[in-house]
């Protein structure tokens, strides 16, 4: 493209904006000058340095959540032409014109693009979604994962926690209490983990119920929509398997002899 008309190029973003949690949603459209290889963020950016809507009347700066820009911190999900997903990777010379931004449904809104993330992050407490070791500093080294083990453990140490498979999954609403395919895998992962495998039994307990893995209704659009590509469905039927074993065990009672 020559430089000229790369300048007299522009972008049109569409966005959802809402003033507060209580005030009603409203659109308001903006036209950006068009640059080479410009993301949502970037044009958000633009936005927010020069908050003139495409009718050039001066509104307040857009509101969004972002830290990394690099498809880590999963902080700026949202959804991009009506697909949720993280907006520092969506490349806008990748996009239908005009861009459509808006707010993820499942989490309460903040403002304008931005959600309240506590839902997931509360229910990795539930679960208790990390390797505990408090008091084992003088105890030398841990014990090694196998390196097959951790192979696939790597893949599922990968979720960001940016919260686009409980935007999928249709289980995951207003109305249920059920924690998610993220949260899920990650009892998974801790207890595959030499360490974290003290507490299993403890994590097992804790998702056996609707809130928990009888709450998947194996839709499997968690897996669809992961941008990590992480296998969440494979983890689900591990931890059918994982609470049926559990299950009996605390039926019968693990320390029973035949």
């Amino acid at each position: 493209m020559s430089d000229t008309a790369t300048q007299n190029k522009t972008v049109t973003f569409i966005i959802t904006r809402q003033d507060d949690p209580e005030s009603a949603p409203y659109e308001e459209t903006f036209e950006l000058p068009y640059r080479e290889n410009m993301n949502v963020i970037s044009g958000l950016m633009e936005i927010r340095r020069n908050p003139v809507n495409a009718n050039g009347e001066k509104t307040s700066p857009v509101f969004w959540d972002m830290n990394c820009l690099e498809e880590v911190c999963g902080a700026c999900s949202m959804y991009v032409n009506g697909k949720a997903r993280q907006s520092c990777t969506a490349l806008v010379d990748q996009l239908e014109q005009p861009i459509r931004l808006a707010p993820m449904t499942t989490f309460p809104i903040t403002r304008d693009l931005a959600v309240d993330r506590s839902r997931m992050f509360d229910s990795l407490k539930k679960v208790k979604g990390w390797i505990p070791i408090d008091g084992t500093h003088d105890l030398g080294p841990g014990p090694k994962m196998a390196e097959s083990k951790r192979q696939w453990a790597y893949e599922l140490s990968k979720c960001m926690t940016c919260g686009v498979c409980l935007e999928a999954c249709p289980n995951v609403n207003d109305k249920s209490d059920f924690i998610g395919p993220a949260a899920l895998s990650q009892v998974r992962l801790f207890n595959s983990h030499p360490t974290g495998e003290m507490n299993k039994s403890e994590r097992l307990e804790t998702i056996m119920d609707e809130e928990g893995i009888m709450g998947c209704g194996n839709a499997q659009n968690c897996v669809e929509s992961c941008p990590k590509g992480i296998p969440l469905t494979t983890s689900l039927a591990a931890l059918y398997r994982d609470t049926a074993i559990e299950s009996f065990k605390s039926f019968f009672g693990s320390d029973n002899r035949t």
